[in-house]
C-alpha cells in the first residue's frame, strides 16, 4: 500500500533531524510489504481478505476525519470503497491482473520514496502550505522522477506497454497519488488530527499509507474501463 515500503515526505522532521522516524516507518515496511506483495501475487482469496479487513478500517477512519459532516462522511466512504473495488477488480482481470497491480503498487512507493528524499534534500517551494506544510514542489517533481523509471522498468518487464509511454504513465500516476495524498491532509487538517489513526508504527493510520494509492487505484481502474479492456499506453 502506498507508502508501506516507503516513508511520506509529509512527516514531519523529528528528533532524528532531516530523516528522522525513517527507521521505524522502514521497520513496519519490512514486516507489512511483504505480506501485501504476497496477497497480491496469489490473488484470491489472499488479496480479497485484504480488501475485506481494510474496509471497515478505512470507513472508521474516514468517519473520524469527517466528523460533524455526513454528506463529507458518505462521499469519503465511497470514495475508499470504490478503491477497493478497484483494486479486486483490476486485480482478478484474467490479463496481467497480477502484474497490473504490481505495477501500480511500484509507481506509488516509487512516488512516495522520490518525494520524500528529494524533499527533504532539495527543500524549496511548498506544494500546498495551508494543506500539508512538508510536501514542496521539488518532492513531487522528484516523485514523478521516480515513478516514471519505476513505471517503465516494471511496465516493461511485465509486458504492460511501450517504455516512453509507460514512463509518461508512471509520471501523471504520480501526480495522482500526490492529489489523493493532499486530499486526505486536507481532511487531517479539518479534524485537527496528524494522522488518520495509530494501526502502522511510524506511520499512523491505514489512511495516511494508502491515501495516495486510492487515487491510483481509481484513476487506473477508470482508465481500462475508458480503453474497454486494454491499456491506453500500450
Amino acid at each position: 500500500m502506498s507508502g508501506v515500503m516507503a516513508a511520506s515526505e509529509n512527516s514531519a522532521p523529528s528528533r532524528g533531524g532531516r530523516f528522522g522516524g525513517l527507521l521505524l516507518r522502514a521497520l513496519s515496511a519490512v514486516v507489512l510489504g511483504p505480506l501485501l506483495l504476497a496477497a497480491v501475487w496469489f490473488g484470491f482469496p489472499w488479496i480479497d481478505l485484504v480488501a475485506a479487513i481494510a474496509a471497515p478500517v478505512m470507513i472508521l477512519e474516514w468517519s473520524r476525519l469527517t466528523r460533524g459532516a455526513p454528506v463529507l462522511r458518505v462521499l469519503a466512504c465511497l470514495y475508499g470503497l470504490a478503491a477497493l473495488v478497484a483494486l479486486l477488480w483490476l486485480r482478478h482481470q484474467p490479463d496481467s491482473g497480477r502484474e497490473t497491480i504490481l505495477w501500480v503498487l511500484a509507481c506509488i512507493w516509487a512516488t512516495d520514496i522520490g518525494a520524500y528524499f528529494v524533499g527533504r534534500t532539495a527543500g524549496g517551494a511548498k506544494l500546498a502550505p495551508s494543506i500539508s506544510p512538508g510536501k514542496t514542489w521539488s518532492g513531487l517533481i522528484g516523485g514523478m522522477a521516480w515513478a516514471a523509471v519505476a513505471s517503465a522498468a516494471v511496465g516493461y518487464a511485465f509486458g504492460l506497454g511501450e517504455t516512453v509511454h509507460l514512463a509518461i504513465a508512471g509520471a501523471a500516476l504520480a501526480i495522482v497519488g500526490q492529489a489523493g495524498d493532499l486530499l486526505e491532509s486536507a481532511a487531517k487538517r479539518r479534524a485537527g488530527v496528524k494522522d488518520s489513526g495509530r494501526l502502522i508504527p511510524g506511520h499512523g493510520g491505514l489512511l495516511d499509507r494508502i491515501d495516495g494509492l486510492m487515487a491510483v487505484l481509481v484513476a487506473v481502474a477508470i482508465a481500462r474501463l475508458i480503453a474497454e479492456g486494454a491499456w491506453p499506453w500500450t
